[in-house]
């Protein structure tokens, strides 16, 4: 479900050091609980144990993704997202962050995080790993509207049980961006999200334990 912004300012996660000049977007309590020991396990489900959204069991949700990538191609936009620094000449992931001359966020990033995540590989999606704690993990995806990071924790319940809990910071590409993050407000809250909370709890209550 989707959480007051607070419930993720209010603690010192280290992205707020790394993202000042970005607006967080929105925060959600996952359906993954746990102990201490299985942020590696919601990390793995989050990056590779989840289907392609094209595939996803909800009809709305796969209409979305294919008109979304056709809109992008009618429209220069893109498909729904590039890999950062892809290698193509008219990557989106060359396009520099609004605002400044960079490309990814990765030159920010503090000396102890460096290098942290780049073991981790996403099956479905192109976002491009930032770092990783014991209990936080950070990605990056641009295309031509927006740069986005999505940020994964692991939040103390208490009693020795935690709660996975995702955020998602953005910084919109101009008018054509913010108009654009307006636009699929409505669809992201009202549809994308519910089918991603179905899908994660599913494929949490049916992993194998460890």
């Amino acid at each position: 479900m989707r959480l007051p912004n607070a419930a993720h300012e209010s603690r010192p996660w280290r992205i707020r050091e790394i993202v000042p000049d970005f607006t967080l977007e929105d925060v959600w309590a996952l359906p993954a609980h746990g102990g201490a020991e299985d942020f590696q396990t919601l990390l793995e489900l989050m990056t590779s144990g989840l289907p392609d959204p094209a595939n996803w069991e909800s009809l709305p949700t796969r209409v979305l993704w294919r008109v979304r990538d056709r809109l992008g191609s009618w429209f220069g936009l893109g498909r729904i997202s590039v890999p950062i620094d892809s290698g193509r000449d008219d990557a989106a992931g060359k396009l520099p962050i609004p605002g400044t001359d960079e490309t990814s966020l990765t030159d920010r990033l503090p000396y102890d995080l460096r290098n942290t995540a780049a073991d981790v590989h996403f099956d479905s999606v192109p976002f491009a790993p930032l770092y990783r704690t014991d209990i936080e993990f950070a990605e990056e995806m641009s295309n031509r509207t927006v740069h986005a990071v999505g940020h994964l924790a692991w939040v103390d319940q208490g009693e020795g049980r935690y709660q996975g809990q995702m955020a998602v910071y953005v910084k919109p590409r101009g008018l054509l961006g913010k108009g654009y993050m307006a636009l699929i407000k409505p669809f992201r809250y009202w549809i994308v999200y519910p089918a991603l909370m179905r899908e994660i709890e599913r494929a949490w209550n049916t992993r194998v334990p460890r």
